[in-house]
């Protein structure tokens, strides 16, 4: 009988101030460095990952940048305040009443922090593939595009683009260039297509070079993609937007209640 021979271990090639840096990052998410709090100095850093002095430099430089931390050299290193928003994304589905912010303005000021939108294009265009397949359109169809950046606290947190089908969008609110009063779930519902389901696919990926340019980012950390579908009546696709957001600076909380599902 031949015995199978254990798979070998991965090996880290990252270079040891990048992987200083990961650990360092995963203490700030847990909560294990609290916002506020002093990282460890450069000498029990240095002890801690058996590094010089100059990676664990490189180290801290590399989360400053990610603006996970702040300080200056030969000064102690502290946690930023509000390293980490938690995003709710039921809770921002949920429409607002006449004359209310939209939803997310409204949550960002519950958390001291101001937000605002700045629409960046209303065009219509051929949309990415996986958006294409879920408004049913063919490999040359067009849409309409609502893009726009979400900004709080004046840094970028997150690139939405929406796509609305074409017999829908055009000659209405959706397809000019201006902020649309109420927001789009009230004026889908006034176009008589009401919003009765949405799904969400979020992934993990390496952001593209406009993703990069758009959000400030400072390396290639893994940005969150959320592609929403909103279904009307029928369960006609009447909206997809693609969501993206630095991944190190923000975690999705989804809450679920009633029943239990079944074992698979």
């Amino acid at each position: 009988m031949t015995v199978p021979k254990a798979e070998p271990e991965a090996v880290d090639r990252r270079s040891l101030h990048e992987r200083i840096a990961a650990d360092l990052r995963d203490d700030i998410m847990s909560g294990e460095l609290a916002p506020g709090a002093n990282l460890p100095t450069t000498a029990q850093l240095k002890e801690r990952f058996e590094a010089s002095g100059a990676t664990v430099q490189k180290a801290l430089q590399l989360l400053k940048d990610e603006r996970l931390v702040v300080g200056r050299a030969g000064a102690a290193v502290t946690v930023r305040e509000h390293r980490q928003r938690t995003v709710r994304p039921a809770a921002l589905m949920i429409p607002g009443g006449p004359g209310t912010p939209y939803r997310w303005l409204a949550e960002a000021a519950k958390h001291g922090t101001h937000a605002r939108t700045e629409l960046l294009d209303v065009t219509e265009t051929c949309p990415p593939a996986d958006v294409r397949a879920a408004l049913g359109l063919p490999a040359d169809g067009l849409a309409v595009l609502r893009g726009q950046i979400l900004l709080v606290d004046d840094e970028p947190a997150e690139l939405v683009e929406s796509y609305y089908p074409l017999d829908i969008a055009r000659g209405t609110p959706l397809a000019e260039r201006r902020r649309i009063k109420g927001g789009t779930p009230a004026l889908l519902t006034d176009l008589g297509h009401p919003p009765r389901r949405s799904t969400d696919r979020v992934s993990a990926r390496v952001p593209t070079q406009r993703q990069y340019q758009a959000l400030h980012l400072t390396s290639s950390m893994p940005v969150l993609r959320t592609l929403r579908v909103v279904h009307s009546d029928d369960d006609r696709p009447v909206e997809v937007t693609v969501m993206v957001k630095a991944g190190h600076l923000y975690e999705l909380q989804y809450e679920f209640t009633g029943e239990r599902g079944g074992e698979a």
